[in-house]
């Protein structure tokens, strides 16, 4: 209570300057663990330190909501103080428009298991695309407003006064009767030569000013040097955000790095592509080094607690009978990619030919780049859309996309998707994968109400 009195006992613009100031430490941060958390690349490395990360960026998230809580009362009186000041008035509409826009896809991203999908992958859309905006936007107004330009300026302006010409300075008005004395004592002559070195000091003046201050200059090429910096990235993120037509996942797989002959023929169904395609795109996350596989070398198998263990060649296992589904993907942080094609290996087809053993009590999937596991019930793996996939979209599985088997659970977050899957176990005792001994659910529904 004392503190809140406190707050209310400063002055306007002590409050304003306070918001402001924890506004743009807050920022700072939720930008570094923002693109910590965007980078693909190094999820294995951080393990269970992204789940922290992830805390932390929401409750910065939250932190900034509240200050947002505190500016609302203050914003009319602070709209009423510049409003002389375009330029100001601008970038409070701006930087406003940004913070709300933040905040509210933040929400929904934080609370997506009790949402929409859909709504997931809208809110993520927007809250890339302000970052993208805004991030560099308040580099750039860090710069143009540090106290470095702002004594540059300042050094400026004292120039150019000291620069104009005597007559164009303020001076102090004479008595009256003393001008009029003085004016009497000037000769004519006089008067004229003070006219002429005026006006030519005011021709020297003007050609001295420069027609771009140093401090512009400077502002001028931050901003170039962060367009240049970040335009090409943004560009192609742009690109392909709005590209829900599945050119991506072609680039992924006319850059395959597996080497599987022969290819997987489709099936009629899945040749046609019947869910009409993959709307949306795939971003690429993986603990470990992507992994290339070769045809040569590769085997599948399932083992454990079954009564038919097996272990099938690339070639072996093609010729397993093969079905087509639609299904849509969806993954943890919270983007989608829906209407899929997918053609492969039921896997409960799978677990009926192995056997089951009437001690096992779970399946425990291996991935191909030998770090990553993850585990079904039983219950939940004899699931009807649960498939070992070998094609997608008619096509086979690109190997950024986990190609050329992998792991499809449609109505679980996709971690339990295992990427490169190699390896089948039926084990009796609850199997803890990878993300989830790093803070994860182990049950993954997608729809919260079977959790």
């Amino acid at each position: 209570m004392d503190s809140k009195r406190g707050w209310l006992k400063q002055s306007f613009g002590k409050r304003l300057n306070s918001i402001h100031s924890w506004n743009a430490w807050i920022l700072l941060l939720l930008t570094i663990t923002g693109i910590i958390l965007s980078i693909g690349a190094i999820r294995g490395e951080l393990g269970s330190l992204r789940v922290t990360l992830k805390q932390l960026h929401i409750y910065l998230g939250v932190a900034s909501i509240v200050l947002i809580a505190l500016y609302a009362p203050m914003i009319r009186k602070h709209w009423h103080q510049i409003r002389a000041r375009r330029n100001q008035r601008v970038n409070l509409v701006f930087v406003l428009a940004l913070l709300v826009g933040w905040a509210a896809s933040g929400v929904i991203l934080w609370q997506f298991r009790h949402l929409p999908p859909a709504l997931n992958n809208s809110a993520l859309f927007v809250h890339d695309l302000l970052t993208w905006v805004g991030v560099p936007y308040a580099v750039y107004h860090a710069i143009s407003r540090s106290r470095w330009l702002k004594r540059q300026q300042r050094l400026e302006q004292a120039a150019a006064a000291a620069a104009r010409p005597p007559a164009a300075r303020a001076v102090p008005a004479a008595p009256a009767a003393a001008s009029t004395q003085a004016a009497e004592q000037v000769p004519a002559a006089a008067e004229d030569v003070a006219a002429k070195r005026t006006a030519a000091q005011a021709v020297i003046a003007a050609l001295k000013e420069s027609p771009i201050t140093r401090a512009s200059f400077l502002r001028l090429v931050a901003g170039l040097l962060l367009v240049i910096a970040v335009g090409p990235a943004f560009y192609r993120w742009i690109k392909g955000a709005l590209d829900s037509g599945g050119s991506t996942t072609a680039e992924y797989m006319a850059s395959d790095g597996n080497k599987m002959l022969p290819a997987p023929a489709p099936l009629p169904d899945s040749a046609a592509v019947v869910g009409g395609g993959a709307k949306g795109n795939f971003r690429i996350y993986t603990v470990t080094e992507i992994p290339a596989f070769s045809s040569d070398t590769w085997k599948f198998a399932i083992s454990g607690l079954v009564d038919h263990p097996n272990t099938w060649n690339w070639e072996e296992f093609l010729n397993m009978q093969r079905t087509v589904q639609v299904s849509d993907f969806h993954c943890v942080t919270g983007w989608s990619v829906y209407q899929c094609t997918w053609e492969g290996i039921p896997l409960k087809q799978l677990l009926a030919a192995a056997g089951v053993q009437t001690k096992a009590k779970y399946v425990k999937f291996y991935s191909g780049d030998k770090v990553y596991t993850d585990a079904l019930s039983l219950d939940q793996a004899n699931g009807d859309d649960i498939m070992v996939a070998v094609l997608m979209d008619g096509k086979p599985i690109a190997q950024k996309l986990g190609g050329p088997v992998r792991l499809i659970v449609p109505q679980m977050y996709a971690y339990k998707s295992v990427k490169w899957l190699q390896g089948i176990e039926l084990i009796e005792k609850e199997h803890m994968g990878y993300w989830e001994v790093r803070g994860y659910d182990n049950d993954a529904w997608v729809d919260a109400s079977k959790a």
